[in-house]
């Protein structure tokens, strides 16, 4: 049940209380019923005080982040491609033309311009030497920004062993690079097609799970970046996830915003906080409960523990010792089964009776 806040409790929970509530006649301005003492209930639960939250549940896609797209450097015949859901890891290849591989490496730059002796001053020079070095080549070679001729024999090694041209040159046929490992969410090309420098081959993404949700802007005060959420996936299982992202260009949902494509919404990204527990699945419907509102530092019991009072209102049945008393109280916000309650003598710790489930 999510919180509302109410001036009186709601039709739906008035129902509830009717069926569990036992009348008690109360004294004019006592808050204290004069109804002789009854045994303590079989069942109580605790007045506690803390937040009370409301939570909203959208809907969501459990998906992978970082989407990119890779594109052929040289031209040829594709005769091999990595599989949809195949995971990439540096110094592997992504695809052959004419039987020579385009290999990942790691690097945010991309690799704008051939790479040979005598380049220099560029990051894309370090970055190449640092992942020759992690392949375990170029023993004598210092990671820098200047393409020597101990570069060159660290990349004739691998492009010996690679099944590449010896040119001691890398190019933009031989090498891509990305972030860090990568899976393949779609292959564009198929063995037996011909590709020329520039045509897309693959979209690949992270390999890092996350939930994407588009979140109507009339709930975007919902998303707050490092709020926690919960995540129901198909099958039941719930896990914990966290925003990390929040969108701040609307787009209407089935096109572009301002071209009546549907509501606006907003990206959110949301980060799981256990990834294992949700397997390889890639691309499913999961429900998000989200935070709405909260009410800070108040007394709540159960929903259940309300008694409907004769004279109108709402009270509790608080257990004392081996008998009980009714304290009549104010209804306030409620919220994943509780309710916000104040009243004359109520306090945090007291036990209040429930009915048997």
């Amino acid at each position: 049940m999510g919180v509302r806040r109410l001036a009186v409790v709601s039709a739906g929970v008035t129902a509830v209380l009717a069926g569990a509530a036992t009348a008690a006649v109360m004294s004019a301005g006592t808050g204290t019923a004069e109804a002789p003492p009854k045994a303590a209930p079989s069942r109580t639960a605790e007045v506690t005080r803390g937040d009370l939250v409301d939570t909203t549940t959208v809907d969501g896609e459990l998906t992978y982040t970082g989407e990119r797209r890779v594109y052929a450097g040289a031209a040829g015949t594709v005769t091999a491609v990595a599989e949809d859901g195949a995971t990439i890891t540096r110094g592997r290849a992504l695809l052959k033309v004419d039987r020579r591989p385009l290999v990942l490496m790691y690097g945010a730059l991309p690799l704008y311009r051939p790479l040979s002796i005598g380049v220099s001053d560029g990051p894309d020079v370090r970055q190449l030497e640092r992942n020759l070095k992690a392949l375990g080549y170029g023993d004598d070679m210092t990671v820098d920004d200047e393409f020597t001729y101990a570069t060159r024999r660290a990349v004739l090694e691998w492009q010996e062993d690679r099944g590449l041209v010896e040119t001691g040159q890398v190019d933009a046929g031989q090498v891509v690079f990305l972030p860090g490992p990568v899976r393949v969410s779609g292959a564009e090309v198929a063995v037996g097609d011909p590709v020329n420098p520039g045509r897309r081959v693959l979209s690949v993404t992270s390999t890092r799970r996350t939930v994407h949700v588009d979140l109507d802007t009339d709930d975007q005060s919902m998303a707050r970046k490092g709020a926690p959420v919960t995540i129901e996936l198909p099958g039941g299982a719930r896990v914990k996830g966290t925003i990390s992202e929040v969108g701040t260009v609307a787009r209407a949902s089935g096109g572009d915003a301002g071209q009546g494509g549907g509501d606006a919404t907003i990206d959110v990204e949301i980060t799981l906080r256990s990834a294992a527990k949700v397997g390889r699945l890639d691309q499913a419907p999961v429900s998000v409960g989200m935070e709405s509102e909260r009410v800070k530092d108040v007394l709540s019991v159960p929903v259940e523990a309300l008694l409907a009072l004769s004279e109108g209102g709402f009270g509790v049945e608080v257990v004392e010792g081996s008998g009980t008393r009714i304290i009549a109280v104010e209804t306030g916000a409620y919220g994943g089964g509780r309710v916000e309650v104040s009243g004359d003598g109520l306090a945090a710790g007291m036990k209040v009776g429930v009915p048997d489930r």
